[in-house]
């Protein structure tokens, strides 16, 4: 199973970039990471528009896909890892993590995803939601191979 990553955003260096990378590396499935963004000035609901098509060109055709939103669902590691080894399990070659701009998602990336997600009802940092992301796809990872990185 390959994994993508689209995001709004260019990432710069620091810390949020290396907790990214530190655990991006440590993944054995294939990860890609896609930054779009919009360089115009535009009212909230054009650039929702506008960065959903973005995202949405950026990922596979057919991909799983899992939207990161406030109003998605918050679910314990172990529940992730068991939705990702489902996926895995029946053959998707393509899963696709989407994170919104500073507005949020538009509508179409809500309409065409197959999963919303949250990190529970706080609101992050765009670029700390990459490495926390990254780090639960490693922990599932982990928690399926049975693997003791994931203690209770």
């Amino acid at each position: 199973m390959r994994v993508w990553l689209a995001a709004v955003g260019r990432s710069r260096g620091g810390p949020t970039r290396d907790l990214f990378d530190e655990y991006v590396g440590r993944l054995s499935w294939p990860f890609t990471l896609r930054e779009v963004e919009v360089k115009k000035r535009l009212s909230s609901d054009e650039l929702k528009r506008q960065e959903a098509e973005l995202l949405l060109a950026a990922i596979p055709a057919g991909a799983v896909v899992v939207a990161l939103d406030e109003r998605g669902k918050a679910l314990p590691s172990e529940a992730f890892a068991a939705k990702l080894g489902d996926w895995r399990d029946r053959g998707t070659g393509d899963l696709a993590f989407l994170i919104g701009g500073a507005d949020g998602h538009g509508d179409a990336v809500r309409a065409r995803a197959d999963f919303l997600m949250a990190f529970g009802p706080m609101t992050w940092p765009h670029m700390l939601v990459r490495g926390m992301l990254a780090e639960q796809i490693y922990r599932a990872q982990q928690i399926l191979a049975g693997h003791p990185y994931h203690r209770v």
